[in-house]
């Protein structure tokens, strides 16, 4: 079962950027899709990046144009790049790994971003 551990979040005021890393135990890395979700206090949690192995990526419309999602299989680790950050995207976010029925989460980074 792969394990995942987040980092990288942190305080940002409105229009900054911030890059989260997520690094994925296991052989199998590349063979997972790859994801990072969020979630907002009092919100449900979101998809917000989707990396498949094939190599394509989708995104919300919510953060579409301002958050990249990239993976180095070579180092087993997920990123999702945040840039023109905006106060709406506050929350916890999440990495996710899918292969099969087989699934995992991270443990949740905090990204605040002040206006």
């Amino acid at each position: 079962q792969v394990q995942l551990v987040e980092s990288g979040g942190g305080l940002v005021q409105a229009g900054g950027s911030l890059r989260l890393s997520c690094a994925a135990s296991g052989r199998t890395f590349s063979s997972y899709t790859m994801a990072w979700f969020r979630q907002a206090p009092g919100k449900e949690r979101e998809s917000v990046a989707n990396s498949w192995s094939g190599g394509s990526t989708s995104y919300s419309e919510a953060v579409k144009g301002r958050f990249t999602i990239s993976r180095d299989n070579a180092k087993n680790t997920v990123y999702l790049q945040m840039n023109s950050l905006k106060a709406e995207d506050t929350a916890v976010y999440y990495c996710y790994a899918r292969r099969g029925v087989l699934d995992a989460w991270g443990q949740g980074t905090l990204v605040t971003v002040s206006s």
